[in-house]
């Protein structure tokens, strides 16, 4: 059941504090629908004292308030939400998930309701319309039809139009108005003309157009709703991926296994070999290894010990941990990750802000044009009857759900479509940045190259006698070690040492694998390195190394091909900088780049007219990341050089930044066809309407299906994927 709030609720508790303690507040805002109600939302909250930022996400229906350090007014926030109309209540994502399955069981069963009262409304108007080709129906059987029409006609729009009449009278109450109010009062004045035309025996009823329009329009609505479902199922994807229950470790060492949204900062909590870490925490107690490539990608475990961090979701590979919590769940790392995806429809492109102005002014201005209608077609002499027709029609036909449409359907596809591809988009003005850039900038190290130690050329038999051992091992460089021998025996009595190694038995003898200290070898620096020898015996080294994505070479050659100059800056030394190039088949290169280096050669390009994509993954990295024109890092990448980027892409390959290029092109001439078809449509409508050529019927025809093209051509974002 629902949880409900007083209105002007004070939210503090869910007061929500970065590492630099400022405070932001997450509200679940279910009202909200369309870009008038976002511009609206964000005017007004941002406007308050105190606030310094409001951003509204349209696909979740999440409000985010930033508050200036000490003016943490939550009551305030929810007060002026309450004054225009909208009910807020903290966000929680089940709650978000409820209330966005709730709206679509109502969509459909108004959705249902109206296909009903469309086939059978039509049944008795296409008797009516038959005098139109000289068939004429007799005086009374003409009213009957009419009279069947509005029984039938009028109740289904009265249930199908409960979505938009909520929401207009919602609205109204906060005395504005938003996009449901014009569609409210063309539906139910249609209504209202089709019975006065029954009872005086009239022409022409609507009860057909008022139950068509309904039905068009919850069609799209309703794949509005279902594009939002797809493109928010990304973080509750990666969300799932996190642990489900703690164990919790309370007085006189007791377990007790609790729901994770139940952990509290301060609480100890026991985490297994074999389990992920389910909060953010400091070890208390213990000694293992962390396996982080959900975080992160990198497969090389990271040795922890007491006082060092752990993240949520990272895997706990040898020994028991305990683990003093330092975040609730929503704060953790992973759920971090999950919010980069959400951010994407919070910012706004130049697009997106130009139809927010638009959709802004078309209340007060399309009532004015129907007042304007009406008054002057009575005027110069139309019958009252008349007027009003042609003012409904005006009201009915420049609704500019298709304005409000245009670009964030195609932002939405367009993301929901590169998650599938691996590509998280943090921003929708991130695709239109990507689609003007004509310069890609590579870093070397875990973007060119795997960023993942494979073992380099070893002789085999060296490699064949330490595999047994290998093979019993989670160990990262261990199961590259297992699977250069391939398949093979175990060895026997395996015991795993917390941030050392692994020993055990090969043929009667003991053994281990591990680190040099493990072994009694002196450490030799500079090279990732496992060790391996028998008791008494002489040591084997092996040595890994970061090769090149087997697809580094195609992509490049692809982003050439599209008209893009590629080139190389690194830290790295001109020998392994050369080599790479050379790999991937870039002339342009630099090494032994600061990272003042590499923002001053983006802002020598930008100075030169260029648009720069930067593709980083180093700390060294985020600041030019921040200065190019648009930004990617694989999700290997550090935590701020993934803040810093646009947009993060997984996987093994390079080929998901040949695909979200593609993808931002195809995106943009889609928003722009959208805009194009959007205002074609409504210069032809508005006029024709005013001029009585247009009735509410074809009016309603008319704009439902604008609304329908521009989310149609939206689906066609994306094209076909690319492969090297």
């Amino acid at each position: 059941m629902a949880v409900t709030y007083e209105s002007g609720a004070d939210f503090t508790a869910f007061l929500r504090r970065d590492e630099r303690g400022r405070a932001s507040l997450d509200l679940l805002v279910p009202d909200v629908r369309c870009a008038g109600c976002l511009a609206k939302v964000e005017r007004a909250v941002t406007g308050l004292s105190g606030v310094a930022a409001a951003r509204l996400n349209l696909s979740q229906k999440r409000l985010t308030v930033e508050f200036a350090p000490g003016a943490e007014n939550t009551a305030q926030v929810v007060a002026a939400l309450d004054s225009l109309g909208y009910a807020a209540t903290p966000y929680d994502p089940a709650g978000a998930r409820e209330a966005h399955d709730r709206e679509g069981r109502q969509l459909i069963m108004a959705m249902a309701v109206a296909a009903f009262g469309v086939m059978n409304t039509m049944m008795f108007s296409v008797p009516i319309w038959a005098g139109l080709f000289g068939q004429e129906l007799g005086p009374a059987t003409r009213t009957l039809m009419m009279w069947f029409s509005g029984v039938v006609g009028a109740p289904c729009a009265l249930y199908a139009g409960m979505p938009f009449f909520r929401s207009a009278w919602r609205s109204l109450k906060a005395r504005r108005a938003n996009m449901d109010v014009p569609i409210s009062i063309g539906v139910l004045l249609t209504l209202a003309i089709s019975f006065s035309e029954t009872v005086l025996r009239g022409r022409d009823v609507y009860f057909d157009a008022a139950v068509s329009l309904l039905f068009l329009l919850l069609i799209g609505r309703w794949l509005e709703h279902r594009l939002r479902a797809r493109a928010s199922s990304a973080a509750a994807d990666l969300l799932a991926m996190q642990a489900a229950t703690a164990t919790l470790v309370g007085s006189g060492d007791a377990l007790t296994a609790v729901p994770v949204g139940q952990v509290r900062p301060g609480d100890m909590l026991l985490v297994r070999p074999g389990e992920r870490i389910p909060v953010d925490g400091e070890i208390a107690d213990g000694l293992s290894e962390l396996d982080n490539s959900l975080l992160t990608g990198e497969t090389v475990p990271v040795a922890v010990a007491v006082g060092q961090a752990c993240r949520a979701g990272a895997l706990n590979l040898s020994g028991v941990l305990r683990l003093r919590a330092t975040a609730r769940s929503e704060d953790s790392a992973l759920a971090a990750i999950a919010r980069l995806i959400e951010l994407g429809a919070q910012s706004k492109s130049r697009y997106v802000r130009l139809a927010d102005k638009a959709a802004a002014v078309y209340v007060p201005v399309v009532h004015a044009v129907a007042l304007l209608t009406f008054v002057g077609g009575w005027a110069l002499g139309l019958e009252p009857r008349e007027a009003l027709i042609r003012a409904v029609a005006v009201l009915i036909v420049t609704c500019p759900c298709a304005l409000g449409l245009a670009v964030p359907a195609v932002q939405i596809t367009a993301s929901a479509r590169l998650f599938r591809r691996g590509v998280l988009v943090k921003s929708g003005a991130a695709l239109e940045r990507l689609s003007e850039v004509d310069h890609v900038i590579f870093d070397k190290t875990g973007v060119l190259t795997e960023g993942r130690p494979r073992l380099k050329d070893t002789a085999p038999a060296a490699v064949a006698m330490a595999a047994p051992l290998a093979r019993a091992s989670r160990h990262p460089l261990a199961r590259a070690l297992a699977a250069a021998g391939g398949e093979g025996p175990l060895a026997e009595s395996v015991k795993e040492v917390p941030g050392q190694g692994v020993e055990g038995v090969i043929d009667g003898r003991r053994c281990r694998l591990g680190k040099a200290d493990f072994l009694g070898v002196e450490t030799r620096g500079g090279e990732t390195e496992l060790w391996f020898g028998f008791e008494g015996e002489t040591r084997l080294r092996f040595v890994f190394v970061d090769a090149m994505r087997s697809d580094a070479a195609d992509v490049v050659a692809a982003l050439r091909g599209r008209g893009l100059a590629v080139e190389i800056l690194s830290g790295d030394v001109d020998g392994a900088v050369c080599r790479a190039a050379a790999a991937a088949g870039v002339t342009d290169w630099r090494s032994g780049c600061t990272p003042q280096d590499k923002a001053a050669r983006i802002d020598a390009l930008a100075a030169e007219g260029h648009k720069v994509l930067m593709v980083g993954d180093g700390l060294n990295d985020a600041a030019a990341l921040a200065r190019a024109h648009a930004a990617m890092a694989p999700g290997t990448a550090l935590e701020a050089s993934q803040n810093a980027a646009d947009l993060v892409f997984s996987g093994e390959g390079l080929a998901p930044v040949v695909e979200a290029f593609d993808v931002a092109r195809n995106a943009h001439r889609r928003a722009m066809e959208n805009f194009g078809l959007a205002t074609l449509y409504n210069l032809l409508a508005a006029p024709a309407a005013m001029l009585g050529f247009v009735n509410p019927f074809v009016a309603a025809i008319a704009m439902s299906s604008s609304s329908l093209v521009v989310t149609l051509n939206a689906l066609r974002t994306g094209g076909r994927r690319w492969t090297s």
